[in-house]
C-alpha cells in the first residue's frame, strides 16, 4: 500500500489550497471561509519516483457538536490511517490556543509530524516563524501555497520520514473501474448510500441540509467488479443558492456529471417529486450520461402512499422512461443489489458495441416497416448506418433530405434501435447526415455541336419574338 500522509490543522489555515498544490489537481474546493471542508479528500502526490496519499481533513475548530464534531471524527480518522501528519498553522493569525490544543492530541497518536507554516508571503518570515517557537519542533517550514512556495521543501521533508515503498514487480494498468455519480437534492440520502455501500462511516451524514460540500471519490468493490462512487454536494434551484461556497459545490457537481459513466439521481419518495430533479436529469442526458433513477426512503411508507408516488414517477419521468428506476432504503441498505445491478446493466448499454452491418440491417428493417412522411413531395431516404461512439452509444444514419425528417420519426428510429440491441439506463443519440452530390459543382461542358444548336435556338428565339 501507499503510505499516507494527512493535512491537520485550524478552519482554514490553507490545508486544501496546500492539497491541490501537491496533487497538482483543483480537486479540493478551497474559499476564503472557515469550515469549507468537512469529508476527507484522497489524492496521490509523487515524490520522485516514490508516489504517497495525501489526505486533505476539515479543520479542528474545538467543537464536538454538530457538523464540527462529525468533522473532528473524520480529521481522527484520517489521522489514524496516516503515516506521517503535516500540523499547518497560520502565520498570519498567529499561535493560537487551539493549535495547542491539536498539538497536543497529535502528540498523543505518537505519529510522526512536521510542523508547515503557511501564509507567509508578505510577512518578515523570521518574525512570523519565531512565534511558532513555542510548538517545540526543532524545525519548521515556511509555507506559502497559495504561491507554490516552499512546496519542494515540505516534499523534501517528508521523504525521510515516509516508510519505504517498492513498487510492485508487475506494474499493471489502474483501474478505477465503474465511476458512479450519486446526484440529487439536499438531504436526498447522498452521503447515506455511500456509505451503506462502504460499509463505514467514510463521509458526514447529518439531517442538516448542504452537509456535503466537495465531490467526494471513494472506491468501491463489490461482488468482484470495482467502482468509483463520487458523493455530491446537494443541488437547489438557483434562486435559493445565495453562498459563494455553495456556487461553487454546484459546478463540482456538474463536473462530477462530466466525469462519471453513470449517474444515480436519487429522489425523496416522502416528498414530491420537485422540478429541480428533473432539471438534475436534464444535466445527465446533456453530458450523455447512463442514468439510474433511485427513489429512497421508500420503507415505512403506506401502501396508498407508495401508489400515489409511483404515479407521479410514471407521468413526470416519461420523457426518460428507458431509465431503470429502483426503489431502496440506503439507511437500511434495502434494495442495494438491485440498485448496483441497474449500475451495471447501464454502463453496459452505455458502451455496447455495435457494427455497421448489424446497424444497417436494423435500419432497412425500421424503414421498411414505416417510412417517413413525405418532404415537398419527396420521401427522405435512409441509406446505410454505422457506430458513431459509446457513452452514449451513438449512430450515424446516411441518407438523402434527413435535414427534414420529423422528430417522432428520430424516436421511433431510437426505440428501434434500443429494442434491437436491449439497451437500458443510456441514452441512444442518432445523428443524421446527407450523402453528398458526387457533381455538386461541376459544371457540364458544352461540345462544339452542342453550343451551335444553343446559337441556332437564340436566334430562332429573337426572330419569333420580332
Amino acid at each position: 500500500m501507499l503510505p499516507v500522509v494527512a493535512l491537520v490543522g485550524r478552519p482554514n489555515v490553507g490545508k486544501s489550497t496546500l492539497f491541490n498544490v501537491l496533487t497538482r489537481s483543483r480537486e479540493a474546493l478551497v474559499a476564503d471561509l472557515p469550515g469549507v471542508t468537512r469529508d476527507r479528500h484522497y489524492g496521490v502526490c509523487r515524490l520522485g519516483d516514490a508516489p504517497f496519499v495525501l489526505v486533505d481533513t476539515g479543520g479542528l475548530s474545538g467543537d464536538e457538536d454538530g457538523l464540527d464534531g462529525l468533522t473532528a471524527r473524520q480529521v481522527r480518522l484520517a489521522i489514524e490511517e496516516a503515516d506521517v501528519v503535516v500540523f499547518l498553522v497560520d502565520a498570519r493569525d498567529g499561535l493560537m490556543a487551539q493549535d495547542h490544543a491539536i498539538l497536543g492530541e497529535l502528540r498523543r497518536t505518537g505519529k510522526p509530524m512536521l510542523l508547515a507554516v503557511n501564509k507567509t508571503d508578505g510577512l518578515d518570515e523570521m518574525v512570523a516563524m519565531a512565534d511558532f517557537a513555542a510548538l517545540g519542533f526543532a524545525d519548521s517550514l515556511p509555507l506559502a501555497a497559495a504561491h507554490s512556495r516552499g512546496t519542494d521543501t515540505l516534499m523534501q521533508a517528508l521523504k525521510p520520514l515516509l516508510p519505504e515503498y517498492v513498487a510492485p514487480e508487475e506494474e499493471t494498468k489502474h483501474d478505477d473501474g465503474i465511476r458512479v455519480a450519486i446526484l440529487g437534492r439536499p438531504n436526498a440520502g447522498k452521503s447515506t448510500l455511500v456509505n451503506r455501500l462502504l460499509g463505514e462511516e467514510r463521509v458526514i451524514v447529518s439531517d442538516v441540509a448542504g452537509t456535503t460540500r466537495d465531490a467526494i471519490r471513494v472506491p468501491l468493490e463489490r461482488d468482484g467488479r470495482k467502482y468509483t462512487l463520487i458523493d455530491t454536494a446537494g443541488v437547489r434551484r438557483r434562486a435559493r443558492v445565495e453562498e459563494a461556497v455553495e456556487k461553487f459545490s454546484v459546478i463540482k457537481t456538474l463536473q462530477a456529471i462530466a466525469a462519471a459513466q453513470v449517474c444515480v439521481v436519487m429522489v425523496d419518495a416522502r416528498e414530491n417529486l420537485a422540478d429541480q430533479d428533473l432539471t438534475l436529469i436534464g444535466h445527465v442526458l446533456d453530458e450523455g450520461r447512463a442514468l439510474v433513477i433511485a427513489v429512497n426512503k421508500w420503507d415505512d411508507m403506506e401502501p396508498y402512499d407508495r401508489e400515489q408516488c409511483q404515479r407521479a414517477l410514471d407521468r413526470r419521468l416519461e420523457f426518460v422512461g428507458w431509465a431503470k428506476r429502483v426503489f431502496i432504503s440506503a439507511l437500511h441498505g434495502s434494495g442495494l443489489r438491485e440498485l448496483m445491478s441497474a449500475v451495471n446493466r447501464a454502463h453496459a448499454s452505455a458502451n455496447c458495441t455495435m457494427t455497421a452491418s448489424q446497424l444497417t440491417r436494423t435500419l432497412e428493417k425500421a424503414y421498411e416497416g414505416y417510412q417517413p412522411p413525405l418532404v415537398r413531395g419527396h420521401a427522405p431516404k435512409l441509406r446505410y448506418a454505422h457506430p458513431g461512439g459509446h457513452n452514449p452509444p451513438t449512430i450515424v444514419v446516411h441518407g438523402t433530405r434527413t435535414k427534414h425528417i420529423a422528430p417522432a420519426y428520430r424516436r421511433y428510429l431510437e426505440n428501434t434501435f434500443r429494442k434491437r440491441y436491449r439497451l437500458e439506463g443510456t441514452p441512444v443519440r442518432i445523428e443524421f447526415r446527407d450523402s453528398e452530390n458526387p457533381y455538386a459543382g461541376r459544371r457540364n461542358e458544352l461540345t462544339d455541336s452542342q453550343k451551335r444548336k444553343r446559337q441556332r435556338m437564340i436566334r430562332n428565339a429573337k426572330r419569333r419574338k420580332n
